[in-house]
């Protein structure tokens, strides 16, 4: 039988959702611009549990290559 504790460790390190701090680093942002983008409606999709605010790997990468512009020849 897992001790809930483990479960929990397991499930954390395992899980494709990043917080607020962790987005913004990946995406290479301060926390503020990522807010800013969350409250403006511009930023990746993002979802809420309870007053935590979570992304999901796949939506970051996805909202991310939506952003790349094509060079000019």
């Amino acid at each position: 039988m897992d001790d809930p504790a483990d479960r929990a460790e397991r499930a954390k390190r395992g899980s494709p959702y990043l917080n607020t701090a962790q987005t913004a680093h990946f995406l290479g942002v301060s926390v503020y611009h990522l807010v800013k983008l969350r409250r403006s409606g511009k930023g990746p999709k993002f979802r809420r549990h309870s007053r935590f605010v979570q992304y999901h790997i796949d939506d970051i990468q996805a909202w991310s290559n939506a952003q790349a512009r094509a060079r000019k020849p």
